[in-house]
């Protein structure tokens, strides 16, 4: 679900202007026969609910990092986006290297202080993804082959194979591909040497 574009630096009248605008231009279509129409607002499915709290954590989460790209003196857009039961946010800009660091420390670290910001906000803990520069699509897509080509690798062969260590975000992605593939995974180790070992099916 893309909730659209922002830009990093707006007064505060555009900016309660265009939360007025996101909210009438993401506002769901609903069908419905006559005994749906009379449904009350306290009626409404849990679905919406969830999804309505999920773009507020992407709104609050765009605010926050507006105000750090406006003292930082950084050029970027913001993407808000629901995807996977979590509120996502994405910067793009010509040169945001630094908002990443090296093997995404920066990144990570950026996304933990967001995920404050919305529970300072919210006060409930969110699972918000950031991403800058398309750094963790990328990792995603690679991430994503891997699996791939590991699960083709131990169905042939019949052995279990264990891989490199992983952060808790990129062990999820190789286990959805393995899964994908018919195949079976499990994370062993202990943080931060923990790993995905990838089994042949049974």
């Amino acid at each position: 679900m893309d909730l659209g574009q922002r830009a990093p630096c707006r007064s505060g009248q555009e900016h309660q202007q265009g939360r007025q605008q996101v909210s009438a231009e993401t506002a769901p279509e609903t069908i419905a026969d006559t005994a749906t129409l009379t449904e009350t607002a306290d009626e409404a499915p849990q679905g919406t609910d969830k999804v309505n709290r999920l773009e507020q954590e992407g709104d609050i989460a765009a605010d926050y990092l507006e105000e750090l790209l406006d003292i930082a003196d950084l050029d970027g857009d913001l993407d808000i986006d629901v995807e996977a039961d979590r509120a996502a946010v994405s910067i793009v800009g010509a040169d945001l290297n630094q908002l990443v660091g090296r093997d995404g420390k920066v990144l990570e670290a950026l996304q933990e202080l967001t995920r404050l910001a919305v529970y300072r906000e919210t006060g409930e803990r969110s699972r918000l993804m950031l991403d800058v520069s398309g750094f963790r699509a990328d990792k995603r897509s690679r991430l994503t082959q891997l699996g791939i080509e590991t699960a083709a690798k131990v169905a042939e062969s019949g052995e279990p194979v264990s891989l490199e260590p992983m952060s808790p975000f990129e062990r999820k992605i190789v286990h959805d591909a393995v899964a994908a593939a018919g195949l079976t995974s499990e994370s062993a180790g202990v943080e931060p040497r923990r790993y995905v070992v990838v089994h042949p099916a049974s």
